[in-house]
């Protein structure tokens, strides 16, 4: 053996990824959590990006 345990030796063959376990309810739940918060994330973003778009182009140049 080369000095690696079987834990290790096993991990090596894998690529060091955990084996993907059984979807449960709370998988599920977490997902949906995360895509809310992604989108909740991404919805900030394009809000902040919008005030500071209109912050840099000034009262002057409003479109009416």
């Amino acid at each position: 053996m080369s000095g690696k345990t079987k834990d290790q030796a096993s991990k090596d063959a894998d690529g060091g990824k955990a084996p993907p376990g059984p979807k449960g309810p709370a998988a599920e739940s977490r997902e949906d959590r995360l895509k809310a918060a992604l989108k909740a994330n991404m919805a900030r973003r394009k809000a902040q990006a919008k005030a500071r778009a209109a912050r840099e182009a000034g009262p002057g140049d409003a479109p009416e």
